[in-house]
């Protein structure tokens, strides 16, 4: 069949629409019709040159549709079924899913290249195979992906809205609860107000931080952190560092987590002596793998008993924790629907990522086609 894509040919360059051909699913896999895409930042260290992955590669990771098809011997999903797609797909048996730790199995390896395990695709034009981000490519009408990248969600809830619980929420908010370990009366400094860290705003507030301080250099951004549960918020770690003393008396920040768009050894060091003795740093946000980002005392990192450690996923269970942020959405505990602050046809994809540059997002979707 053919399907409309937004294609990346190299770095540098923005996303071309094509029309490519796709290969129904074979065993193990899924066609999948996709209703919305999120625009994440991570799709930019593509086009930036950070990451560098199998060109020419549809984009997009953060996805939400409808099963149209199944191949034989899938047993998680019918045609039908509403499902949010996980960035990183869980088989459910290697070495990590079966000790919990989904975040990190064993098929996230070709995630990058945008290729299966096999190193095998199902995109193709003019005698061309493309990749997929993340084995998925959302920014794509139709694509056929692995039954371990889809996670079945309730049919009454918006997918427009679902699809943000396919990376950035779930990255968030397992920053600070999970990785960072928040528990009530911590104080936590948030570094970048994306749509990860936001979200780590929301989860910190919510297992009941007493402090949180939210930094960024964008007016909206530090705005939108105090509607989210951020109790104070600061342009520069400069100001953010002062503040923290203040509030715990010189004890310094519980959990300090870094959600920038590009880490670099700047934030990673203020994050470190934003924490006191005992506190964590959690670093999720990404940079050139090359770029060597973590500089800082070994002995400060001794003597105080601190912990610097990094996260993918937010060290969350895709088919566990995606189904849990929805049902609490669902409920009345978790802030979906303003995360969104534009929506945009596939043929924006461009002009979305540029307002993403520009500060003028917490979080773009696209929204596909329904015919």
């Amino acid at each position: 069949m053919k399907t409309k894509a937004a294609v990346l040919y190299e770095a540098g360059k923005p996303f071309e629409l094509l029309e490519l051909d796709l290969d129904g699913p074979g065993p193990g896999e899924v066609l999948i019709k996709y209703t919305a895409a999120g625009l994440c930042h991570s799709d930019l260290h593509l086009t930036d040159g950070d990451l560098v992955p199998r060109f020419p590669i549809v984009g997009g990771h953060e996805g939400a549709g409808v099963i149209e098809d199944v191949g034989p011997g899938v047993t998680k999903v019918k045609p039908g079924d509403h499902v949010v797609c996980s960035f990183i797909p869980n088989c459910g048996v290697c070495r990590y899913c079966s000790t919990g730790r989904q975040s990190l199995c064993d098929m996230g390896a070709t995630i990058l290249e945008g290729t299966f395990p096999d190193g095998s695709t199902r995109f193709h034009a003019g005698g061309q195979d493309f990749g997929a981000m993340c084995m998925i490519g959302t920014f794509a009408e139709r694509a056929t992906i692995s039954q371990h990248s889809v996670v079945k969600v309730d049919d009454w809830l918006p997918l427009e809205t679902a699809v943000l619980v396919g990376c950035g929420v779930p990255t968030g908010w397992g920053s600070a609860v999970y990785a960072g370990g928040v528990r009530a009366g911590d104080s936590v400094v948030v570094y970048g107000i994306g749509g990860i860290g936001i979200n780590s705003i929301q989860g910190a507030a919510h297992a009941g931080a007493r402090h949180v301080v939210a930094v960024d250099p964008v007016e909206f951004k530090r705005e939108t952190a105090l509607e989210f549960g951020a109790t104070h918020a600061f342009a520069t770690a400069e100001e953010a560092h002062a503040k923290i003393e203040e509030l715990t008396w010189g004890q310094m920040a519980d959990q300090a987590l870094v959600t920038v768009g590009i880490v670099d050894e700047d934030v990673v060091s203020a994050a470190f002596n934003a924490v006191g003795k005992g506190g964590t740093v959690v670093v999720t946000g990404l940079a050139n793998p090359e770029k060597l980002t973590v500089h800082v005392s070994g002995a400060l990192l001794t003597l105080f008993g601190k912990t610097i450690k990094g996260t993918l996923f937010g060290s969350a269970n895709p088919q566990y924790d995606i189904l849990r942020l929805l049902r609490m959405y669902d409920a009345g505990q978790l802030k979906l629907d303003e995360l969104v602050t534009k929506r945009y046809t596939l043929d924006q994809v461009n002009e979305g990522y540029q307002d993403l540059r520009d500060g003028k997002n917490i979080r773009g979707v696209i929204m596909h086609s329904t015919d």
